[in-house]
C-alpha cells in the first residue's frame, strides 16, 4: 500500500487525473491526502469534488480557505468572486451531496507512518500550538461545520482579527483564529501574530514576521508538517516540513509527495504540468 501527499489542486481534475494515472494509484490499495484547496479557480471543482468522493476513505482531504470559501457562498455567506470558478458546484444536480461531503472533511490530520509523526493541515501552525493542540482547536471547527450552526458561523467567519492566539478566546473570535492559522497563514511573529497582506515567498517577509515554521521553538518542531497554500513558496523538502503547493492552477505543476514504504526509503516527489490561463495568486 502506498501513502502519498497531494498538493492543492484547485478544480484542477484533469491533472488530478493525470497525477492520479501517473502514480498508478488504486483506491483499493492505496491512500491519498490532498492537503486543502480542492476547489476554484480551476475549470472543474465539480469533477474534483465527486472524485475524491468516489474513492471514499482512501481520499483522505483538509479543507483550505476555498474550500471554505465555496461553503460561504453556498451559504449566501460570501459572494463569489470575479476570478471564482464555483459555479459548477453551486448549480450541480448533486449540489447538496458536494457540499454535505464537503462539511465532513477535516482541516488538520496526523499519522504515523514507517515510525515517523506527520501533521497535515492547510496553511501553517501557530509557534505556540503543538501537533496534539493543533489536532484538538482543529476538532473544534470541524464540529461546527458539521452542525446545524453552520450558515450562522460561516457569516462571522471571515475577518484578520483577533490576529493572534489566547487560551481565553471563546465564541467565533476563537473559531476564527483557528481557520486562520489553519487556512490562511503564512507570516507571523515569533509571538504568533498573524499577517495576511503578504502572499510573496519567504524573501517577501514584513519587518517583523517569519514564516511560520522559521519561528524558533515552535511546537511543532518534532514533528514534520506538511501543507499547501503557499504557491510562491512552491515545494519545499525538509525533514520538519514538506510544502507542497506548486501552483497546478497558476500554470505550474500539480505535486504529489510518495511516503517512503520504509524507514530506510526515501520519499519521491512526483509532479505533473497543470497549464492554465490563471495569473499568480492566492
Amino acid at each position: 500500500m502506498a501513502l502519498y501527499l497531494i498538493g492543492d489542486v484547485q478544480g484542477c481534475d484533469g491533472a488530478l487525473q493525470h497525477l492520479l494515472d501517473t502514480i498508478s494509484f488504486s483506491p483499493s490499495r492505496d491512500t491519498i491526502h490532498l492537503l486543502g484547496d480542492l476547489v476554484n479557480r480551476g475549470p472543474d471543482s465539480a469533477g474534483v469534488l465527486r472524485r475524491l468522493m468516489a474513492y471514499g476513505q482512501s481520499a483522505q482531504c483538509i479543507l483550505g480557505n476555498h474550500d471554505l470559501h465555496l461553503l460561504a457562498a453556498a451559504h449566501g455567506a460570501r459572494k463569489p468572486g470575479r476570478k471564482d470558478t464555483l459555479e459548477d458546484v453551486l448549480n450541480a444536480p448533486d449540489r447538496t451531496a458536494l457540499l454535505d461531503w464537503l462539511r465532513q472533511q477535516r482541516l488538520a490530520i496526523q499519522l504515523q507512518h514507517q515510525g515517523s509523526e506527520y501533521l497535515m493541515v492547510h496553511a501553517g501552525v501557530l509557534p505556540g500550538w503543538s501537533a496534539t493542540k493543533t489536532m484538538a482547536l482543529a476538532s473544534e471547527v470541524e464540529s461546527v461545520l458539521r452542525s446545524a450552526g453552520l450558515p450562522e458561523f460561516l457569516h462571522q467567519m471571515y475577518g484578520n482579527t483577533p490576529a493572534g492566539w489566547s487560551d481565553a478566546l471563546t465564541g467565533v473570535e476563537r473559531l476564527r483564529v483557528i481557520v486562520n492559522a489553519l487556512t490562511r497563514l503564512r507570516f507571523c511573529t515569533p509571538q504568533g501574530e498573524m499577517e495576511f497582506s503578504v502572499t510573496d515567498g519567504t524573501a517577501a517577509a514584513p519587518a517583523g514576521y517569519l514564516p511560520w515554521f522559521e519561528v524558533p521553538g515552535r511546537q511543532t518542531a518534532d514533528v514534520r508538517v506538511a501543507f499547501g497554500h503557499w504557491s510562491t513558496l512552491g515545494w519545499l523538502g525538509r525533514t520538519d516540513v514538506l510544502s507542497l503547493d506548486t501552483g497546478c492552477v497558476w500554470g505550474g505543476a500539480l505535486s504529489a509527495l510518495k511516503l517512503g514504504e520504509s524507514r530506510q526509503a526515501t520519499h519521491e516527489l512526483i509532479q505533473v504540468s497543470c497549464p492554465q490561463a490563471q495569473r499568480p495568486g492566492d
